[in-house]
């Protein structure tokens, strides 16, 4: 869907040459052009009329001087420096062009109709007047010479048999008289045009013994290859084309004029109708360009105008989805001056072609592909691309529909064709455009009453040819291109217009190195740019290149979308990127999550993008279309709904294109769940609601499947404490249920069901509400189709073995009978339920479901006679501490349970704690013997004092702890209890308060016993453990809060650094000294800038006191926000934090034994599961905050990987000594992961 767009165009007009120009030849190495006309032979520049050389053809009789000379073909040779020319009077003359001599190197007495060399200049084949053909290599040594009519088809003779001969297939009336003659107005002068490749060539000539045109191709050999069938109407002109696929001929039909096309066999394979009638013109010529893609074809009136002189054309021709367009059409009138005498591509550029007039004036014309598209950026736009169809504009209108040319949507009919089309480039009008015709009129299309043109009043000149011009709708910017690449912005003030240089943000004056075919504006990073693309697919902003593999781009709002040469499409936002950004983006490949980059067919091009929508449209190499939802557009487009609460459009977009629906929520938690009411009334469909719930997962998909280019991850905004699931669930649930709960009903069963441990039960009972008190409403749901419903989430047994649990027989056989299973499997089953006692009956109904927690609170409340069975469930299921809470403790139960755990615990090598169990339950002898068992000696002396043994047992006990020795004792404690006994003995009670205080509690008990103070447990040891629980408590909540804040800031620091060293890094490149200011090791690896400052100041106070030293450390790592070494700071206080917290598991493990000693259960879990959240969560940090980068910063690079390049720059890098502080900071702390402190019997 491209149309040809003059870039510029160059006239010379005072040339003034001897004779009449008949045919021309372009040198490619120096622009020039070479004229041979029927006097002289000549050479100049077409851009500066220049003429370098000029000889005569007349001086040595090559010509006659009179003008009645022809010269029917002229080459130029770069191999041998000189031009070939071929006369009709049947010379060949080799004009050198150092030397300026002409020499005649062959002459052909029959004279000579056409001479034309091969494409590697290699071999020559010339036409005589005999109708032959004289084959010559490049040193004019002939090869052979053959006839062109012959009477065999060639080599390649097709094999036919019975009915698919020739002769026996119907041809009609016409096709018989196409045998035996041929138009009256043919030229009987053959034609020559070889192939691309230099294989073949083929030779259209007058058949003598019918008349009728024929199409010979002969190989590289001159051995004849294959003869076209007899075609009716065909004419003189013929082009191969270079790519080798196809042959260009005219055919003259009874009632139309077409370009029809030849396979190598000679067969007729499409073709194409001129806008003309069939009396109307004459081709005189067809004209492939170097690159295939443009077909010119040069026509004259066959009757003479108002001045007795015919009109001329000519017209450029491309091929789309085998529809040929007519895309430029040139009118030179009726006068004989003006019109063309030679026409020829150039053979280097493919868009550029030359003419020559009757008159002399040669013109040069230089064309570009273009996609005329509209530029609106808001949703009035209709996204609209125009194609030139000859006088047809073909407009699509993508945001309805996608149309695949050649149709389209809407057919624009003009009176003559159409050269150029543009959009109106108006906010708000950008569907509106003008159309330029071949004739010089301006058609102005689509709201023509409201269509009003502002003709500025004034003009500026400009020092160049405008090639191209760019308007931005967002601030109005106008940048021109000219010629040579340099740019030049347009300033508009009042009605007065100025140029002045495109210049940077720094001043510098900005241009292309070299000129674009598409330019856009753009708005990089703050500052505006404009961006181009050569037709050697080199992509420059300003004058910068980014990537030399470019196919197409296009602006979109703060996108630019390219396909490149590697079949691949970006979609890089400019907002976030840098011109160093944007060329790392484009040079490598993209990640596994990477939204910007995504595969294409190979050859794609981008024709539009509709804006406020996320569809790309793109146009494959033989020109049918696809719609693409670049991931990039949609997720932007995805971002800004959700951001205007714009719920439904997101959700229909998202499930069309298979976004995950946890993206809704995860983008902006908080927004979300403040607007679900507004959420559920804009979605207004159960089954999208169904969907949306069905669909919830923890996983957070904005830092996983969706990451965000402009948000990191310290700026993530979350949502309340807790399971993201469970949140969604309840709130969704919890709306809907004030709104309207019978409308809502299933999707309210669906957020039960969807929960993190599915609350079966609940939806279960729900549908046996349904069924007790049927709903009225019209909208409402009914029992069955309740349960049908739950039966589609939940499988059919689960289900079954749910509603068994709610004990609630009516509801159990409601889904049984929705199930699959016999009602002899369940029937007796729930019938010797029903005879069983309430309490018991759910006891049977948990075990039988294996919710033994469930079963064990049952059956306690059965009574004493189903003890033992509850005691055995206990010791099976292991449930020790669920039964402990179901008897008060001073039960024979809660006794016989307590006893039991602490078997348990001791075959569990846990004897510590079943003595714990065992005194508390009052079994103090076998407590003793557990003390004993594991060397706990302050127990096992406080139990024995406790019990109390006899004086000699007591000693003997004490001889066995301490191993037969009295004086070896390992406990600096002990030694300590042992020195003062004297003084503990004179004021005991004293010496236990200082054990509390110092919360050393199995020395206070064991003192407390010894000396018979039972009451001190009452009066001060457990209002201290009380005290001591609540201190701890309240000490982790501060350093875990504490912990998270300076771990956050730690990671907002670490990311503005990051952020300033790669803009250092843009400024003065990766050699900049500065560079490793902003490294991930942070502010300790640099000397330079920051860091200097506080390098002077040491320097200041070399003398001063160490007191004062440490004083200016201490300001030197500040926590305070911005300051230098705030990194550095955090770690060190992180580092604290775990290290004290470390360090307190064998307190919290002596709190929580005796807490548990005095029945403080409740206390002693709440303490035990605070510490242990708060170490996993330091555990889990450690490597997120100590990375391998930071810990390897004072490394030299080195290893199998490196190189000896990176070795040398890694030695290079590193900076002197770093101060002990600063290098305790990067190595992360060590945790003591093997110290126990938990204790198994609390939850």
């Amino acid at each position: 869907m491209r149309n040809l767009s003059l870039l510029q165009r160059f006239k010379c007009v005072d040339l003034s040459f001897p004779g009449t120009p008949q045919c021309f030849s372009i040198r490619s190495e120096t622009g020039t052009v070479l004229v041979a006309s029927e006097l002289a032979i000549t050479e100049f520049d077409p851009r500066t009329q220049e003429v370098h050389k000029e000889v005569s053809l007349t001086a040595e009789d090559y010509l006659p001087e009179d003008g009645s000379g022809v010269v029917v073909a002229i080459q130029d040779l770069p191999d041998q420096e000189s031009v070939c020319v071929a006369t009709g009077s049947g010379d060949v003359i080799l004009y050198n062009l150092n030397t300026s001599q002409l020499e005649c190197v062959g002459s052909v007495e029959s004279g000579l109709t056409g001479m034309t060399w091969s494409p590697d200049q290699e071999l020559v084949t010339l036409t005589t007047g005999q109708e032959t053909i004289i084959m010559m290599t490049k040193d004019f040594e002939p090869i052979t010479e053959v006839a062109i009519n012959q009477d065999d088809f060639g080599e390649g003779k097709f094999i036919t048999v019975g009915w698919g001969k020739k002769e026996t297939q119907f041809h009609g009336s016409e096709g018989k008289q196409a045998h035996r003659s041929a138009l009256p107005n043919q030229l009987a002068a053959p034609r020559i045009t070889w192939r691309g490749d230099g294989q073949f060539f083929a030779v259209s000539t007058v058949c003598p013994q019918t008349g009728a045109r024929k199409v010979r191709i002969w190989n590289r050999e001159c051995v004849l290859q294959a003869t076209s069938e007899v075609v009716n109407g065909l004419e003189q002109p013929l082009c191969w084309r270079p790519s080798g696929s196809l042959i260009a001929s005219t055919q003259r039909h009874p009632n139309k004029h077409s370009v029809v096309f030849m396979e190598k066999n000679g067969l007729l394979h499409g073709d194409f109708n001129l806008p003309f009638g069939k009396e109307q013109v004459k081709v005189k010529e067809l004209l492939w360009n170097s690159d295939s893609t443009v077909l010119a074809v040069w026509m004259e009136d066959l009757k003479p105008g108002e001045n007795k002189h015919p009109n001329t054309y000519i017209q450029l021709w491309a091929v789309g989805n085998y529809h040929w367009y007519l895309k430029q059409s040139l009118h030179f009138g009726s006068e004989p001056l003006r019109a063309p005498a030679c026409v020829c591509w150039d053979p280097e550029k493919p868009l550029r072609l030359h003419l020559l007039t009757r008159g002399w004036v040669s013109y040069t014309y230089d064309w570009g592909w273009s996609t005329d598209r509209s530029h609106g950026t808001d949703c009035h736009d209709n996204a609209n691309v125009a194609v030139i169809d000859g006088d047809k504009i073909l407009l699509t209108t993508f945001r309805q529909c996608v149309i695949p040319p050649p149709m389209c949507a809407f057919e624009l009919q003009l009176p003559v064709p159409v050269n150029l089309v543009t959009f109106r480039s108006q906010a708000q009008r950008t569907n509106e455009l003008a159309a330029l015709t071949a004739d010089g009129h301006i058609y102005c299309l689509f709201f023509l009453n409201s269509w009003c043109w502002s003709f500025l009043r004034s003009d500026v000149p400009v020092d160049g040819f405008v090639i191209s011009l760019c308007h931005s709708l967002g601030n109005g910017t106008v940048a021109l291109q000219l010629d040579d690449g340099q740019i030049r912005k347009v300033h508009m003030d009042s009605s007065e217009l100025s140029l002045t240089e495109w210049k940077d943000s720094t001043g510098n004056i900005i241009n292309f190195p070299r000129p674009c075919v598409q330019t856009a504006l753009c708005t990089l990073s703050g500052e505006e740019h404009l961006i181009g693309l050569t037709e050697r697919s080199h992509l420059y902003i300003g004058d910068s290149l980014v990537a030399s593999n470019i196919s197409s781009f296009v602006v979109y709002d703060d996108f630019l979308l390219l396909t490149t040469h590697s079949h691949m499409c970006h979609c890089l936002n400019l907002s976030t990127l840098s011109i160093k950004g944007l060329q790392s983006a484009l040079s490598s490949d993209a990640h596994q999550n990477d939204e910007t980059v995504r595969k294409v067919e190979r050859g794609s091009r981008i024709v539009s993008v509709v804006p406020q929508d996320t569809r790309l449209i793109l146009q494959m190499p033989r020109g049918n279309l696809e719609t693409i939802h670049h991931q990039a557009l949609v997720l932007a487009q995805l971002r800004k709904w959700l951001d205007g609460l714009r719920f439904k459009d997101a959700f229909e977009c998202m499930r069309k294109l298979r976004i995950n629906l946890n993206l809704i929520y995860d983008h902006n938690p908080t927004v979300f769940l403040a607007n679900i009411e507004v959420f559920l009334k804009q979605i207004d469909s159960i089954n999208y609601i169904n969907l949306f719930l069905t669909e919830l997962k923890e996983e957070d998909t904005t830092t996983t499947m969706y990451p965000c280019p402009s948000r990191s991850a310290s700026s993530s905004v979350s949502g309340k404490g807790g399971k993201k699931v469970d949140i969604i669930c309840d709130a969704l649930r919890s709306t809907m249920e004030t709104l309207d709960p019978q409308k809502y009903c299933l999707c309210i069963l669906t957020s039960h069901v969807r929960k993190t441990t599915s609350e079966l039960e609940i939806a279960l009972q729900k549908v046996h509400e349904l069924r007790v008190n049927p709903p009225s409403g019209s909208s409402s749901v009914s029992a069955e189709e309740a349960l049908k419903y739950l039966l589609f989430l939940v499988n059919v047994n689960e289900l079954y073995e749910h509603s068994l649990g709610t004990y609630d027989f009516d509801l159990v056989l409601m889904v049984a009978e929705k199930s699959q299973k016999d009602p002899k499997e369940y029937l007796p089953f729930l019938n010797m339920l029903k005879t069983l006692e309430p309490n018991y009956q759910r006891y049977t109904i948990d075990k039988h479901l294996k919710r033994y927690r469930k079963a064990l609170h049952h059956l306690s409340k059965c009574g004493e006679e189903h003890f033992t069975e509850l005691l055995n469930l206990v010791k099976d299921q292991r449930l020790y501490s669920d039964a402990l809470e179901l008897y008060s403790l001073n039960s024979e139960q809660y006794k016989t349970l307590s006893v039991a755990y602490a078997e348990h615990l001791v075959e569990q090598q846990q004897a510590e704690q079943a003595g714990l169990l065992l005194w508390r339950c009052g079994e103090n002898a076998r407590a003793l013997q557990a003390f004993v068992s594991c060397t706990s000696w302050r127990n096992a002396l406080a139990v024995a004092t406790h019990i109390p043994l006899p004086p000699e047992q007591l000693a003997l006990l004490a001889r066995d702890l301490a191993g037969g020795d009295l004086f070896i004792i390992v406990s600096k404690t002990v030694v300590c209890c042992v020195v003062l006994m004297p003084v503990c003995w004179q004021d005991c009670e004293e010496a236990i308060s200082a054990l509390i205080q110092g919360a050393a509690w199995e020395e206070a008990l064991r003192l407390i016993y010894l000396y018979n103070r039972q009451d001190i447990i009452e009066t001060d040891l457990k209002s201290a453990l009380l005290d001591a629980h609540s201190n701890q408590t309240s000490f982790l909540e501060s350093q875990k809060a504490l912990f998270i804040r300076h771990k956050n800031r730690l990671a907002v620091v670490q990311e503005l650094k990051a952020k300033a060293r790669l803009e250092l890094f843009d400024e003065d490149g990766p050699d900049c000294a500065d560079a490793e200011l902003y490294s991930e090791a942070s502010s300790v690896l640099t000397g330079s800038h920051l860091g200097s400052k506080y390098s002077r100041s040491n320097s200041r106070i070399s003398s001063r006191s160490s007191k004062n030293r440490r004083k200016a450390e201490g300001k030197k790592h500040s926590l305070k926000e911005g300051s230098p070494f705030e990194d550095i700071a955090l770690l060190n206080a992180l580092t604290q934090i775990i290290t004290i917290v470390d360090k307190m598991r064998e307190e919290v493990h002596s709190l929580l034994k005796a807490l548990v000693l005095f029945q403080f259960d409740g206390a002693a879990s709440s303490l035990q599961r605070d510490y242990g959240e708060l170490l996993q969560l330091m555990e889990t940090a450690l490597p997120e905050i100590w990375t391998d980068n930071l810990q390897q910063g004072q490394t030299p690079l080195t290893g199998p990987n490196s190189t000896a390049n990176s070795i040398m720059a890694s030695f290079q890098q590193q900076r002197p000594a770093v101060p002990q502080q600063d290098t305790e900071a990067l190595t992360a702390p060590k945790m003591r992961i093997a110290v126990k402190w938990k204790l198994s019997i609390l939850k």
